[in-house]
């Protein structure tokens, strides 16, 4: 029933709730990994130690709230075409790939840190 509402509400509709439900999959699980590991997910989300105090302390009912933004609230971290490329080549076996993008977000945080 729910599905068939989608489809005949506009398109819009059905895409902010596919960005609701995915920004708080995303919610959730940033909450769980910092809980988890806290360094570890500062590292994996590009989140500053105030953020993840943040996420860590947030409600059920803040992280609905938060989720319910018909904006993406991730992001792609890799942001530029070349280093995207470098990292999705197809030659590349995927312990490679994942050094690479490891390499790339070690310098990335550096230079927030830096900045």
């Amino acid at each position: 029933m729910e599905s068939e509402n989608l489809r005949n509400a506009a398109p819009g509709a059905e895409m902010s709730k596919e960005i609701g439900d995915l920004n708080l999959a995303y919610m959730l699980l940033a909450q769980k990994l910092v809980k988890q590991d806290r360094a570890a997910a500062m590292f994996r989300l590009g989140v500053s130690s105030e953020l993840a105090d943040m996420l860590a302390s947030m409600s059920l009912a803040q992280v609905l709230k938060l989720a319910s933004s018909n904006f993406l609230l991730c992001s792609f971290r890799i942001d530029d075409h070349p280093s995207m490329a470098a990292v999705v080549g197809e030659e590349k076996d995927t312990n490679l790939q994942q050094a690479h993008m490891s390499i790339l977000m070690s310098a990335r945080r550096l230079q927030m840190l830096e900045a």
